[in-house]
């Protein structure tokens, strides 16, 4: 048993003795691999300074270099700049000099070397500059002719009108040739009373069955007309009858006019106006302006403004009732004086109208300064509508004197050899004399005498001006 004892005893010593020695061992084995490891860490981070140094020592001498190559090209263009004022300097001597020797040569002053200078630049390029001038002028002329052609005829397309005539002598019929006589009545009293009664006169004539009224005021000869269908239409004829239908008739033309200047208030889509105003609209459709309508001639006058107000973007409205109202004043009595359009500006003006209207009223035959877009909006369409094919008619003596107005304005100007007009004063050809007259003086001609025409004389629509420039140089080869 002891023997056992002592074994196991020995045993366990032995096992705790290797287990003390491995682990030795194995902590010397741990201790010496970190030594290595730190060892070969410290190389590495000695390593990696070195190399770090090194970068930067080569980065500084790099820096140093560039700073020496700096300082000797800002050293180089310092001497070059120096060289430079100095070769500067000199040319300005040389230049002086040259300049005084050329002045000594010449005997000019710098001022008088100056404008001959200029005079020799100005004979080079004057005519081209003329040229330039001309081809701007002439297209923004084009641009906006072109502009205003396309509104017009945008709105004069959009408007279909009549451009029938009214007869202007009137005439009755006549049952028999016994009403002649009748009317004459005994000694002449029944014409004298109908002639005193509606201030028209009676031509009974030896034309069979007909009786005819002439007076210069519409509205008194269209009165006498229907107090004479009356009387016709009666049989019965005394003084006092011819007096009574007289009255009768005067107050069917004065109904007869507020029906109508209404209807055309109303179918312009106006609101109502007032009841004088609508009136004296009425009474338009009795008036003529060469054979043409006046009532008619005021309600497209309203309708080309309203459409011209809508192309260029402003109220159709205000233009609408200037183009309606612009020639109120054909129906106001002569007693009130004056040209139509002020005096029909100043009934306006008392009525309450809207200053635009009323200047534009005013202003549409430039007798006043037009103070709106609406005045000129007027004058344009009661151009158009007066220069419409068939709207008027025009008689030989204003034709003629049209045509010689238009010449004679022409042949007024220095180098004009002959002027035609043509196209019933439509187009006015002018044949100059290209010796006295270059081509930019012919064009500058050609502006004058439009603006000449425009303040002289008097028209509707357009004249067109054409300026004719030719020389001609024949030789005969034998």
């Amino acid at each position: 048993m002891p023997l056992a004892d002592d074994q196991s005893i020995l045993a366990a010593v032995a096992f705790s003795s290797g287990a003390i020695v491995a682990y030795a061992v194995a902590k010397w084995r741990e201790n010496t691999l970190g030594a290595i490891r730190d060892a070969r860490l410290r190389s590495e981070v000695e390593l990696a300074r070195r190399e770090a140094t090194v970068e930067a020592a080569e980065l500084h001498a790099q820096a140093e270099a560039e700073h020496q190559s700096a300082a000797r090209a800002k050293a180089e263009a310092a001497v070059e700049t120096l060289a430079a004022g100095e070769l500067s300097r000199e040319n300005l001597r040389q230049r002086d000099h040259l300049v005084r020797e050329l002045q000594r040569l010449a005997g000019v002053t710098p001022e008088q070397a100056r404008d001959l200078l200029l005079d020799q630049l100005r004979e080079e390029y004057g005519a081209e500059a003329q040229h330039l001038r001309r081809g701007l002028l002439d297209q923004v002329e084009q641009d906006i002719d072109d502009e205003a052609r396309r509104t017009l005829l945008a709105a004069m397309q959009r408007l279909t009108a009549s451009t029938t005539q009214d007869a202007t002598l009137l005439s009755v019929s006549l049952p028999n040739e016994e009403m002649k006589g009748r009317l004459i009545g005994r000694e002449g009293r029944n014409i004298r009373t109908f002639e005193q009664a509606t201030g028209a006169t009676l031509l009974i004539d030896e034309t069979p069955g007909l009786a005819m009224v002439s007076c210069f005021d519409p509205v008194r000869r269209e009165t006498a007309r229907i107090a004479l269908e009356r009387i016709v239409k009666d049989g019965r004829i005394s003084p006092g009858l011819i007096e009574d239908s007289v009255r009768a008739a005067a107050e069917e033309v004065v109904k007869h006019a507020r029906r109508l200047g209404r209807d055309a208030v109303r179918d312009l889509g106006l609101p109502p106006m007032d009841a004088s105003v609508e009136e004296l609209l009425g009474r338009l459709h009795f008036r003529l302006s060469a054979n043409q309508n006046t009532l008619t001639h005021s309600v497209e006058v309203a309708q080309l403004c309203a459409m011209l107000a809508a192309e260029i973007g402003i109220d159709p409205v205000p233009a609408k009732r200037a183009g309606l109202l612009h020639d109120l004043g054909k129906a106001v009595e002569a007693e009130a004086g004056g040209s139509h359009a002020l005096v029909g500006a100043a009934l306006l003006r008392r009525l309450g109208e809207d200053p635009r209207v009323v200047n534009a009223v005013a202003a549409h035959h430039r007798e006043v300064e037009a103070e709106s877009l609406y005045a000129p909006l007027v004058m344009i369409a009661d151009a158009a509508s007066g220069s419409r094919p068939g709207a008027r008619s025009s008689t030989l003596e204003s034709y003629a004197l049209r045509v010689r107005r238009l010449e004679e304005v022409a042949m007024s100007f220095d180098g004009v050899r002959e002027a035609y007009a043509f196209q019933s004063g439509r187009e006015l050809r002018v044949i100059i004399d290209p010796v006295k007259l270059d081509d930019f003086a012919a064009n500058e001609l050609a502006r004058r005498l439009r603006l000449k025409v425009e303040e002289t004389l008097s028209y509707q629509g357009t004249v067109k001006i054409v300026l004719i420039r030719e020389q001609r140089f024949t030789e005969e080869a034998r």
